[in-house]
């Protein structure tokens, strides 16, 4: 019984976040490895990560503006940049569900911190986004936008974004190395989140729409957290205003996601080597 309690500590809990956090040279190797080796002996390598992300942002602004009526000189820019931080962020959520589980390998074989795997695979996402990000600078160049100084409001946005990437993977792998069905689950709901957040279709069209029916439905959008996560980032690199309740929900996610991860640290961070 003093064992499991032993185990079961916040000193343990947090030794592992900061032994995770000071192998930084490793997992920083790793996750640039990962992906040079998902793209070796291509002629292009990484940059295949940028074409694939351009096109797909250009066919939707492209489509979705022609549906909506909205101009392509705004639109087009609206969606790749929600695009590029959509990426970011579902591929946090649906790989961090099997971040234990895809290396199982090296948590039996190897006595390095849970933490470990999970900052390799935000470290990695985060070069994705670098890569991703080209585009906004090349639809800067066609698509002039009316930028301030409020830009600079991006990089702790970004900040942000990534700490709840790391909550999010610790919370969501710990949990589903012992509930196997916990990440196609995930993968469904992201899906669906990605049609309710406004990345393809623009909130302040449907806010200000015509029909009261559609404008009263339009605010429902308001409960979904991805909405505030992408408007935080988005706002800001389009010259838009900043709205400060954005910010007061992300904080609170922030700050309520990374408490309930680090209790899941505290109680089962032994038992994770044992359910993979």
């Amino acid at each position: 019984m003093n064992t499991a309690r032993a185990y079961r500590s916040w000193g343990r809990a947090f030794a592992d976040l900061r032994a995770g956090w000071n192998q930084r040279s490793l997992w920083g190797h790793l996750g640039w490895q990962d992906i040079k080796q998902g793209y070796r002996r291509s002629v292009l390598g990484p940059l295949w990560i940028t074409i694939s992300t351009g096109v797909m942002a250009l066919a939707m602004g492209i489509l979705f503006s022609a549906i909506q009526n909205a101009p392509i000189e705004f639109f087009l820019p609206y969606v790749t940049v929600g695009l590029v931080c959509w990426t970011f962020i579902s591929n946090c959520v649906n790989e961090g569900a099997n971040v234990f589980i895809a290396n199982e390998g090296l948590i039996k074989q190897l006595p390095s911190p849970l933490t470990t795997h999970v900052f390799r695979l935000v470290w990695r996402q985060v070069l994705l986004f670098a890569h991703n990000f080209l585009i906004y600078f090349i639809m800067l160049a066609i698509f002039p936008q009316d930028l301030k100084w409020t830009v600079v409001y991006a990089i702790p946005a970004f900040v942000l974004i990534v700490l709840n990437g790391g909550w999010v993977a610790l919370l969501t792998g710990i949990i589903s190395t012992r509930f196997r069905d916990i990440p196609p689950i995930i993968g469904s709901v992201v899906l669906l989140l990605f049609y309710m957040t406004p990345i393809v279709w623009d909130f302040n069209i449907l806010a200000n729409h015509s029909n009261p029916v559609v404008r009263d439905r339009a605010w429902l959008a308001e409960f979904n957290p991805f909405l505030h996560f992408i408007e935080i980032i988005r706002r800001p690199l389009l010259g838009q205003d900043q709205l400060f309740h954005h910010w007061l929900i992300v904080g609170i996610i922030t700050v309520v996601g990374w408490v309930a991860a680090l209790v899941l640290l505290r109680n089962y961070r032994a038992r994770v080597s044992y359910w993979v």
